[in-house]
């Protein structure tokens, strides 16, 4: 979903690359490069690999051939050769593959294009050549590719178990869209009795509410194929495939039922609840009327609807329910302040569900709220277990002890060794160098590669904090952020939460009466300190800003000399992202929390948003409705708290900043009702 905000945070692309950041780049890779041959040493002709990036986002097979040879020993070459052989991927030779493999081994390129090969050979159903590639597979986390795999291992032991079938129905019922190879399996585990029709039509429930019709047809043609001309129906009109069908005898019509009510559901709970109640109700089974209340209830609670629990009182049996319905239920009871339906709720969700932050830390809320000491020991154990600085749900766990946070003490000092592991790291240094010359998306994903997935389990500790301060030095912030994110024993706060342009951050910020902390957590968030990021909306600079909302910020404020072409200026993107932020905060009686939200999806959603009752704001922030907005308000708040401790120096509480959320007292004028 893309907001007419002043941000977006969607994928973010540098036009240009800053010349230091280039020069260091590459003498970053200078250790890497005097270890080929001498023509490879002298190839430093970016703008071929600039060309060739352009020719294969074009699909331009005979320009990336020709211009592959100038790409020879070159830093990237790599992604040269890649590029070239996945744009005739489907012509290439096996010997052509396997050449390309013993040329680049152990590169991120290598496994990229073994997990393109493997999910071609699957869909030709080219055994043999599959085979002879997936062991070498690294990454392994395509789950396609491992639904290929189990196959291949059915068909020559002519015999699968009950595990494959368990993996298989996992990674099938968790793709949303359509895929040929977890499909496959499922048809075939189906077909030897390791899986039920019904996790089949599971399967099409779960896509028809994603909005995936394709994949629900494909699960409709394993369960019962003969019910492919009704399903064609009831995807072209629902009401009138409902209208039309007096009974539902067969397993199949009911299904197809369940389906269509499902579709209506999705735009209009009352009408889908009306029908549910009125005629098909006694027609289903227990089950069936329990996952369609849950449906029901889930696209009311989006809504903010306060009916949204009385459709989930409906509900006999929690766990007929998916994951997302129960957390919708969770979020529905505390906006409803109906703490009794919390805890079983989230008993009934998945193991991997339960073990989220989120839902450990309203579970204990609702223990301690439910009163006696067994309950306030159960809490307080559900608290510990969480209790930190790492996120949301963990700094308000630490506070629910009695508690606040505080900047995390740094770890040891990285060694020369352990920094020099990180510099001489191939995969490090050529993600570096393809972010320094605009390669950006390439760059990002060889990096995640050498840090997450080139050995099993990923990099230590250690390993990450040398990477993480590689990318620091190098001012590349999203890099060094995320890198450092990701250690469990250890934080090293000025890695994690870095505040580059200090000075005129605090001078901006401090100017018009803006917390800098809150001013750093919503960059950190918004483009990880990428000066010359846009997002695929139009968003500019470090503080994602876009141009209409610019120059309303701009006028507003009385800079008369603006144009649109200053937002990618650090200190004009700063004044007008600072200004802009204070004025949702003004809009929005200081609401941290509103105002984050509107700096994301626009002003009017959360001046929607808040109506209804007076509510504690985290509670007000899980049920933000929009997936992304919700996750970006609870990780500025957070940012902010880290940061406050951080230049503060003292403990910090997330709770002060987050208050209460309520509708805004009419009696009041609003001070920025044009607020775009």
């Amino acid at each position: 979903m893309q907001f007419p905000s002043i941000l977006a945070s969607k994928s973010h692309r540098p036009r240009k690359a800053a010349p230091a950041l280039v020069f260091s780049a590459v003498l970053a890779l200078a250790a890497l490069l005097s270890q080929q041959p001498a023509a490879a040493q002298s190839n430093t002709n970016d703008d071929v690999l600039i060309q060739m990036k352009l020719a294969f986002q074009r699909g331009d097979k005979a320009r990336l051939t020709a211009l592959l040879p100038q790409a020879r020993g070159h830093a990237l070459e790599p992604w040269a050769a890649y590029w070239e052989l996945k744009a005739r991927l489907q012509e290439a030779a096996p010997n052509e593959v396997q050449d390309f493999y013993a040329r680049y081994p152990g590169t991120y390129q290598e496994d990229r294009l073994r997990n393109d090969w493997l999910l071609l050979t699957g869909q030709r159903r080219d055994w043999d050549n599959f085979s002879a590639s997936v062991d070498g597979f690294r990454m392994g986390d395509d789950a396609q590719v491992r639904c290929y795999a189990i196959l291949v291992d059915t068909l020559r032991n002519g015999t699968a178990t009950q595990a494959q079938a368990d993996e298989v129905r996992r990674n099938w019922l968790a793709q949303k869209d359509l895929d040929d190879g977890c499909l496959t399996a499922a048809d075939r585990m189906v077909a030897a009795r390791l899986m039920s029709t019904n996790d089949v039509w599971k399967k099409a429930r779960l896509a028809m509410e994603a909005n995936r019709p394709s994949a629900a047809r494909a699960a409709v043609t394993i369960a019962a194929p003969d019910a492919l001309p009704l399903f064609e129906e009831l995807n072209a009109s629902s009401a009138k495939f409902l209208t039309g069908r007096a009974f539902v005898a067969a397993k199949s019509r009911k299904e197809l039922v369940v389906l269509a009510l499902i579709k209506i559901a999705i735009a209009d709970p009352e009408l889908a609840a009306s029908q549910l109640d009125s005629k098909w109700g006694p027609m289903l089974s227990a089950e069936e009327r329990n996952w369609l209340w849950g449906t029901i209830g889930r696209a009311a609670a989006l809504k903010l609807w306060p009916q949204a629990g009385t459709y989930y009182a409906n509900v006999t049996k929690n766990s007929d329910l998916s994951d997302d319905m129960l957390a919708w239920r969770v979020r529905a009871a505390l906006r409803a302040g109906q703490w009794k339906e919390v805890v079983p709720a989230i008993n009934a969700m998945s193991e991997t569900a339960q073990l989220d932050p989120t839902w450990v830390y309203w579970k204990a809320r609702a223990l301690s709220n439910a009163g006696g000491d067994e309950r306030r020991a159960q809490a307080r154990e559900l608290y510990q277990s969480i209790a930190g600085s790492r996120g949301f749900y963990e700094m308000l766990a630490l506070e629910e002890l009695g508690q606040r946070t505080v900047a995390a003490t740094r770890p040891a000092p990285l060694t020369p060794e352990e920094k020099a592991a990180a510099r001489n790291n191939p995969s490090l240094a050529r993600g570096l160098y393809a972010i320094a010359i605009g390669l950006r998306p390439e760059g990002t994903r060889e990096w995640n590669y050498a840090t997450n997935l080139h050995d099993k389990g990923g990099m230590d500790d250690r390993a990450l904090l040398a990477a993480a301060d590689f990318a620091c030095q190098r001012e590349v912030w999203d890099r060094c952020i995320n890198t450092s994110e990701r250690t469990k024993g250890v934080v090293d706060v000025e890695q994690r939460f870095p505040m580059p342009f200090h000075d005129t951050v605090l001078r901006k910020s401090q100017d018009i009466g803006l917390d800098p902390a809150y001013v750093y957590g919503l960059i950190r968030q918004e483009s990880r300190f990428i000066m010359d990021a846009r997002s695929g909306v139009g968003a500019s600079g470090l503080m994602q800003v876009m141009p209409a909302t610019a120059r309303w910020t701009a006028r507003k404020i009385g800079m008369t000399d603006f144009s649109p072409s200053q937002i990618n200026d650090r200190e004009t993107n700063i004044t007008i992202g600072t200004n802009y932020l204070k004025l949702a905060l003004d809009d929005f009686d200081g609401s941290m929390a509103l105002a984050a939200a509107a700096y994301n999806a626009g002003p009017g959603r959360p001046r929607n948003w808040r109506n209804g009752p007076v509510l504690d704001a985290a509670i007000w922030a899980e049920n933000v409705p929009f997936n992304e907005t919700r996750d970006y308000v609870k990780k500025v708040l957070a940012n902010t708290t880290n940061y406050a401790a951080i230049i503060s120096g003292r403990p910090q509480s997330l709770k002060e900043r987050l208050g209460r959320v309520g509708p805004r007292d009419a009696s009041e004028p609003e001070p920025n009702k044009d607020l775009p």
